[in-house]
């Protein structure tokens, strides 16, 4: 079995872990931004075998040029989508905000 059997491919972009919704971008970001060890990535993604995410990590060690760029895309659109959100909050976000600095007002009056 070739390290490429352990993904699925879908776009340049969405590499996942075969036969999950997990991308990879998931655990190599436990595993090189929060330095966490394969066993303890995989207490977290129990549904993930270990041999799943050492073939990510090699994936990684094998591509790091390639697979740091889709990381780094990875991270900016996460970013964008964060912004987009803030700047723009749905409905509901605007309704959970107007009832928080209600409720806030309400405990300050009251603390008068």
């Amino acid at each position: 079995m070739t390290l490429d059997n352990y993904f699925e491919f879908l776009a340049p972009n969405d590499i996942r872990i075969k036969g999950h919704r997990i991308g990879i971008e998931t655990i190599l970001y436990e595993y090189l931004f929060k330095a966490k060890t394969a066993e303890e990535i995989a207490q977290t993604y129990k549904t993930l075998t270990l041999e799943q995410i050492y073939a990510t990590i090699l994936y990684y060690l094998q591509n790091q040029e390639s697979v740091n760029q889709y990381i780094e895309n990875w991270l900016n659109w996460s970013h964008q989508q964060r912004e987009n959100q803030r700047l723009h909050p749905s409905p509901i976000v605007q309704k959970l905000k107007q009832y928080k600095a209600e409720k806030l007002k309400q405990l300050q009056e009251n603390a008068h």
